[in-house]
């Protein structure tokens, strides 16, 4: 096992089509896991420095990353069709369709991207106060707003390069880049939010130039072992043109990832609107609890993203029995995972939440928020792995139908039902989730078992 631990942290050149499919997913899941954690820790570190602050602070960063979910959607979207085409095109033996794939899905990133920053830049203060923010908050938080958004570049490179690397089943490489923007982040974040040593104390605008500077580093190593050849992918100067074919397919899977991605991050918006109607404290709490429960459980990201790359790779290669196998495996692993995490958070929910705010009405927000959504973590471990089975065989509209019933029609109802009309409060729209995602776990398994995803063509 240590040797298979090393070979996934130094990376492994093994085809993942062939041999032992529960080694193949412990080397991907390992450095996948390990970068899932490094994405989350941005908000993390972030939130445990600018809880410091106060709670207008805290609350801008809620209300900023409420909306940064939208573009994380956006992003996770394309990635995911990123991934499927790489996965495909490995798994065909052939390198040249899966540069260019990386190429035109990186050309689509850096239009989005830019149509992103200029509207962020301009219209942040617009889009705090839709979110709900008092005009204290959007005094406080404008600049971080707009910092952020306008950095959205480095979101999209970061989220699509790492795609190609996960999709080639170079998953150690995307660990590697989320290290160093990380490192950047976690030694600038205190400096510039506390003004050590020779750096200004900029208080909440100095996480959002801190987040900006560490993701565009990692952007800058992705680049450079890209072009450098130093992964199973090599781009070169003549693939970097516009292959209108390839884009066009490539954009038609993204649109159902797109789209899927942005109704589950609505949604979660959504819930994220209903909370601020009760105030900052509820906002607050939500948002503490939701990045400790995203940061915990991304473990079980790991291994789904794992089951796309094996998905996808083994289609390519004619193996949709192998494809299906590792599914069900990879499903036993995330089942183990997310029902201990279920028992830590039951029982421990009120230390843990306490380490990252003092502040009694945002704890027991918090504390309440993980309790709820802990109850459905082993349905959501099953789902989480099925929508990415889905996605890893190019298939993105299956999750968009499942999504759409399980979180518009079903999730924000019922939220609004028990919080507003029962009177329930923020208790009824955290007792939302848990059902939502059971509902979506239900769904997800009656179409996998329909075997219509093997037999999708990208």
């Amino acid at each position: 096992m240590l040797a298979t631990i090393r070979e996934a942290l130094a990376g492994s050149q093994r085809d993942l089509t062939e041999g032992d499919a529960g080694r193949a997913i412990v080397l991907l899941a390992i450095p996948m896991i390990l970068e899932m954690l490094m994405e989350s820790l941005f908000g993390i570190v972030d939130m445990f420095f600018v809880a410091r602050l106060g709670v207008e602070s805290l609350a801008t960063v809620a209300l900023t990353e409420s909306v940064l979910v939208l573009v994380f959607g956006i992003a996770m979207g394309l990635s995911m069709a990123t991934t499927a085409f790489v996965a495909r095109r490995i798994g065909e033996k052939d390198p040249e369709g899966a540069s260019v794939a990386a190429v035109q899905s990186i050309a689509v990133g850096l239009v989005l991207a830019a149509v992103v920053s200029v509207a962020g830049i301009f219209f942040a203060p617009d889009l705090l106060r839709l979110m709900g923010a008092t005009d204290l908050v959007v005094r406080t938080g404008v600049t971080y707003t707009r910092i952020l958004l306008g950095g959205s570049v480095t979101i999209f490179l970061l989220f699509l390069i790492n795609a190609i690397f996960r999709g080639a089943g170079d998953a150690a490489l995307a660990m590697r880049a989320l290290w160093i923007a990380n490192a950047i982040n976690i030694v600038l974040d205190p400096c510039l939010i506390n003004g050590w040593g020779p750096f200004p104390r900029l208080n909440v605008l100095g996480a959002a130039v801190a987040t900006t500077t560490g993701r565009a580093i990692g952007v800058a190593f992705q680049i450079w072992i890209l072009l450098g050849g130093h992964s199973r992918i090599r781009i070169h100067l003549h693939q970097i043109r516009i292959h209108t074919g390839v884009m066009w397919q490539l954009l038609k899977v993204s649109f159902g990832g797109i789209m899927q991605s942005l109704i589950t991050s609505a949604s979660w918006t959504g819930l994220v609107r209903l909370c601020a109607s009760f105030g900052s404290v509820p906002v607050a709490g939500y948002l503490v609890a939701i990045k400790l429960f995203m940061f915990i459980i991304l473990p079980a990201w790991g291994l789904c993203n794992s089951a796309a790359t094996l998905v996808g790779q083994n289609l390519g290669a004619k193996k949709p029995e192998r494809a299906e196998a590792a599914v069900y495996k990879t499903g036993m692993y995330a089942t183990w995972y997310m029902g201990s995490v279920a028992v830590v958070f039951l029982l421990f929910t009120d230390q843990i939440a306490g380490f990252f705010t003092s502040d009694p009405g945002v704890r027991a927000g918090a504390v309440t928020c993980l309790r709820c959504i802990s109850v459905g973590n082993i349905c959501y471990a099953w789902g989480m792995v099925l929508v990415q089975a889905f996605n890893g065989a190019g298939d993105t509209r299956t999750p968009v139908l499942i999504d759409v019933v399980c979180y518009w029609c079903f999730q924000i109802p019922v939220a609004w039902i028990l919080a507003i009309g029962l009177h329930l409060g923020p208790v009824g729209i955290f007792a939302a989730i848990p059902s939502a995602e059971t509902l979506m776990t239900v769904s997800s398994y009656v179409l996998f078992r329909r075997g219509s995803w093997k037999l999708k063509v990208i």
